[in-house]
């Protein structure tokens, strides 16, 4: 017995040494890596932000409010971490461009850009404006395409990267009432697998992550605070599987997982993160 105890003493050292530098490996998945983040200030976009930081990426937040903005890059630095709040609106190609070269001054070529940004439309096509059609496709798909174009370059000069697109199940799938919705990323979904073949010879892989209902201020526009409301929400949550909706942090963690070098067969991909919705 007490043989057995001294070589458990013995060996504990080593075992935690051990474990010590698992955690350390676990945590540092994005080291010396550049990331920028579209609509990082809120929602989906700010946990994921965080996520990559925490990773040790180095992380630049994109959105229209510097506010927002400025606190995620001072939650990141605090943490330890880089990080870089720009200013900019993803449908302005000259505000794109003058983003992309202000993270590469910053932080080196861009290995990670994440496309987030995005904005909600409940209508049909006889309800919609043409103005506000033109809107959505602008901010959900044209965004994305301008983002990515001034971002290729720099991810050649880091000799690869990973672009991965948030999209939506209503990008899979169709919806009542969504039409210039399901419109702008279905378009999306397409076109992450039409980059994905594109640019995959320069070691530039592209995948969609398409959520379900995410707790984020879109759904607040969904279920209003009234008894109606709370109805629709549990009617909406009644439909998905696991009983909940989604939070932001169930999204950061795959576009961690898309973000890092564990992912570096995968490309030309759209996983949902649905609650199982898709599985019906």
């Amino acid at each position: 017995m007490l043989e057995s105890r001294g070589l458990r003493v013995k060996y504990l050292p080593a075992m935690v040494h051990r474990l010590d530098a698992r955690m350390v490996k676990n945590v540092t998945r994005l080291k010396g890596k550049t990331a920028i983040v579209t609509g990082g200030g809120t929602g989906m976009g700010r946990a994921i932000a965080l996520a990559l930081s925490r990773e040790g990426a180095k992380v630049a937040v994109l959105g229209r409010r510097r506010e927002v903005l400025e606190e995620v890059a001072k939650e990141m630095v605090q943490g330890g971490a880089e990080g870089k709040a720009i200013v900019c609106d993803v449908t302005e190609k000259e505000a794109i461009r003058h983003a992309v070269q202000e993270t590469e001054v910053a932080f080196g070529p861009v290995n990670v850009l994440v496309n987030n940004a995005g904005t909600l439309s409940v209508s049909t096509v006889e309800s919609i404006s043409e103005e506000e059609w033109e809107r959505i496709l602008q901010t959900n798909l044209t965004g994305p395409f301008l983002m990515v174009r001034a971002v290729l370059p720099s991810m050649r000069k880091a000799g690869g990267g990973s672009i991965i697109n948030i999209g939506s199940v209503l990008g899979l799938v169709a919806f009542k009432d969504r039409a210039a919705y399901c419109a702008s990323k279905g378009g999306l979904t397409l076109l992450t697998k039409a980059m994905a073949l594109d640019h995959a010879h320069e070691n530039i892989r592209v995948n969609c992550i398409c959520p379900s209902v995410v707790e984020t201020h879109f759904i607040q526009g969904l279920f209003s605070d009234t008894e109606e409301g709370r109805r629709a929400r549990q009617a909406r949550i009644g439909t998905i599987p696991l009983g909940r909706l989604g939070k932001p942090d169930d999204v950061a963690g795959l576009a961690v997982f898309l973000a890092s070098d564990e992912s570096s067969w995968v490309t030309g991909t759209a996983i949902p993160v649905d609650g199982g919705v898709m599985a019906y």
